[in-house]
């Protein structure tokens, strides 16, 4: 099998496993009305502002935007939350790739987007986490020494970001933005070419390839299980005769690599952390699972928290919008899945993936001319950008219309059947 396809797998499998994460927490938050209570007594001081046109709240500074507060940048903020939301409920995989793209075609600066992505993160994570539960499954030992490189490497990247934004605000723009455009743009088209393989069959829909998709794989993680660097980490004692050992610096320097793409990224770490440790380092799902909770809430905390909010790159009204705006579209989406084609998600899945690599390539053009490394003239890249916001947006609102007028020409079917489903994966797995 391919790299480039190993990579793609790994992906795939990443954000169906952050997007698990985020139906969990968010069904933990609905179905719990303390917790309900809770969001709405943080909301209310926001929408009171709202109401009142009040001017900046906290979060925003002069050579940020949007630099001031007002009730459709909040709007926007819980639309925003609501496509992430409708995304991840009903493809079951890529809504949280597409927050800080959409907050930047929004016109947040990069930087001020990947703060309130990861404060949004936390927040969620805090309010919704079932953690309690499931610690009863997680190898400390492992945990310890991955939330050592995580945080690590939460400073890394916080520490990198900063400093780009420092230097020239377009450049951190600049940057967060190709980072994303790479990342989409590759787990775009091949999610693109996977959807047209499908319409062929099963068979071609497999590429031949089942079995051996995922990065690394069992060998890979024997080979690094073999590295005997002390000290040595036991796990796995319950699901295997005298359990395995790996050493903590393979596990630290797999933490430091998650800690630098959230803080880079703005998205919390755990659609990494599932795949690496399942499928590079060997570890079974079920230790996996209670880990990847406590990674997510420590990640996401130190780098919002230590990294961004300090600093004032933080929008917290923006981040409580999304939170409202992704818990109800969570469950649209979830319930939606019972009465469409999966092989319709699989096509928006990929179709919105790509939306969101145009919209940040298309910025490119006019960060590099505004950084005099390239001569084109300004209305070309004007231009290139607009385009590129209107074919974001234009996607994001048909997926949006569409998948609502299913669910209310469906109402009366998903009332009689009103049980959540459990996420579906069926659209890209």
């Amino acid at each position: 099998m391919s790299c480039a396809r190993q990579v793609y797998e790994f992906l795939k499998a990443s954000s169906i496993a952050h997007a698990r994460w985020d139906y969990e927490v968010s069904m933990s938050i609905i179905k719990n009305r303390k917790k309900l209570l809770v969001l709405l007594l943080l909301l209310a001081p926001i929408l009171l502002v709202s109401l009142l046109e009040a001017a900046p709240l906290l979060g925003g500074k002069e050579a940020y935007a949007p630099a001031f507060y007002s009730p459709m940048i909040f709007m926007v903020s819980m639309a925003i939350g609501l496509a992430a939301g409708l995304i991840t409920g009903c493809i079951g995989a890529g809504g949280g790739f597409i927050i800080t793209p959409a907050l930047m075609a929004a016109g947040v600066k990069g930087i001020l987007a990947v703060g309130t992505d990861l404060f949004h993160i936390f927040a969620k994570a805090i309010m919704g986490t079932t953690v309690h539960r499931k610690l009863g499954n997680v190898s400390l030992k492992l945990a310890i020494a991955f939330l050592i490189g995580s945080g690590a490497g939460t400073f890394v990247g916080g520490a990198m970001n900063r400093m780009l934004y420092n230097i020239d605000p377009l450049l951190s723009d600049g940057f967060i933005s190709l980072i994303y455009a790479v990342l989409l743009g590759f787990l775009g088209f091949y999610a693109l070419f996977d959807f047209l393989r499908s319409r062929k069959g099963p068979a071609a829909a497999s590429g031949g390839a089942h079995g051996s998709g995922h990065s690394g794989g069992p060998g890979f993680a024997v080979k690094l299980q073999s590295v005997k660097i002390p000290p040595m980490i036991p796990f796995d004692e319950d699901f295997v005769p005298g359990g395995k050992r790996i050493s903590w610096v393979v596990i630290t320097t797999g933490g430091v690599v998650v800690g630098i793409l959230a803080s880079i990224m703005g998205v919390g770490g755990g659609f990494v952390t599932f795949p690496m440790f399942v499928y590079v380092f060997g570890v079974s799902s079920m230790t996996t699972v209670g880990t990847d909770i406590l990674q997510i809430i420590f990640t996401a905390g130190l780098a919002s928290v230590i990294q961004y909010a300090i600093y004032g790159y933080v929008f917290y009204s923006l981040a409580m919008g999304m939170l409202v705006g992704s818990l109800l579209g969570i469950q649209i989406g979830a319930l939606t899945t019972k009465v469409v084609k999966g092989i319709h998600i699989r096509g928006f899945y990929a179709v919105s993936i790509l939306a969101g690599f145009i919209n940040r390539a298309a910025t490119l053009p006019r960060k590099m001319v505004e950084l005099e490394w390239l001569s084109i003239p300004k209305s070309v890249t004007s231009n290139i950008e607009f385009v590129g916001n209107i074919i974001f947006w234009i996607v994001v609102a048909v997926f949006g219309i569409w998948l609502f007028s299913k669910f209310f020409a469906n109402i009366g079917a998903l009332r009689e059947d009103s049980a959540l489903p459990e996420i579906s994966v069926k659209a890209v797995g």
